[in-house]
Parts: C-alpha cells; structure tokens; sequence
C-alpha cells in the first residue's frame, strides 16, 4: 500500500516563500545601495574601460 502524500500547510509554505523573496530583495538592495562612492565609481569606471575595449575590438565597427 503506497504512502499517502506529505501533508503541508499551505499558509506555511506560502508565508516562507514571501519570506525568502524580500531576504532576497534585501540583499540585492544592500549590493546596490550599500557601496561608498568610491566604489561605485570604480565598477562605473571598469564598466567604461569594459565597454570601451569591446566596442574597439569590433570588426565593423557601428557608423556614428
């Protein structure tokens, strides 16, 4: 006879979910806004340098 399906509480369940969503939104906002100055404007910086080296090594390279 084959075990009957676990019982879960849906309220449960759907109230961890909630839970684990914002915790997750937390920690994206203290990435985003947790930073000094000066390291945002180092990663603005390496995203410039990035951007700039990509766009160098084009073969055709976009008319402006």
């Amino acid at each position: 006879m084959p075990m009957p399906a676990e019982i879960i509480n849906l309220r449960r369940v759907r109230k961890a979910k909630a839970r684990d969503e914002r915790e997750k939104a937390a920690v994206d906002n203290r990435v985003a806004f947790g930073r000094t100055k000066a390291e945002k404007s180092l990663t603005d910086a390496e995203r410039e340098r990035t951007t700039k080296s990509i766009d160098g090594h084009r073969r055709d390279p976009e008319k402006e």
